[in-house]
């Protein structure tokens, strides 16, 4: 699902930059593109909830229809529905993928996904929604890993920091296995994921 507008212009209606490419573009200009980006009108109670949803859903770069898809799964889960669907959408394979290191951006990750290039527990997988559990591991396929992508991500390039505390990363085999389920607290989003309830709750 790639969005048509600009990466840059999205990140700023949205409030939040999508990609490190947009972090100097939104410290620039960090209020909404168009003539009435700067005004201060209030926003009603559904626009704020509307806002989150697809903050939320632009973070994991995904359709409407996998948004909703994972509030249902998580609505009928145990426990608290927002933090449910977050580890839901944390565990898809293009996000581990971003977390893991192997890829810079959601956008590149799906599309090295869509590709071919990775293999869950040896079989290859190119659907990037493909949902995670403990245990599985992910790997580069042995005839990709020459190819520049994967040299750079080998390299540590795509990493700022420690890799996810749930993945048990070794970057210079390209390959990552999720030890554990996430907990929200360690998932790198911005999102009040009870803001994103109430919206499909209502």
């Amino acid at each position: 699902m790639n969005n048509s507008r600009p990466k840059a212009k999205l990140s700023r209606a949205l409030g939040i930059p999508l990609t490190p490419k947009c972090v100097k573009y939104f410290e620039k200009r960090p209020f909404p593109p168009g003539v009435h980006g700067r005004s201060r009108r209030k926003a009603s109670d559904y626009q704020v909830r509307l806002l989150e949803k697809q903050r939320l859903r632009h973070q994991y770069n995904i359709s409407e229809a996998q948004m909703r898809r994972a509030y249902d799964d998580a609505h009928r889960a145990e426990g608290k529905t927002g933090e449910t669907m977050v580890t839901l959408l944390e565990r898809r394979l293009d996000a581990i993928v971003v977390r893991s290191g192997m890829a810079r951006t959601i956008y590149q990750a799906r599309q090295l996904v869509v590709h071919g290039h990775f293999t869950v527990d040896g079989q290859k997988v190119d659907r990037p929604a493909y949902r995670l559990k403990p245990g599985q591991v992910v790997q580069v396929k042995e005839k990709s890993r020459q190819k520049p992508p994967f040299q750079i991500a080998a390299a540590g390039a795509h990493l700022d920091g420690p890799t996810a505390p749930y993945l048990s990363t070794a970057l210079e085999d390209l390959r990552t296995t999720v030890i554990r389920l996430p907990e929200r607290k360690e998932i790198p989003v911005l999102c009040d994921e009870q803001l994103v309830v109430e919206f499909y709750a209502r």
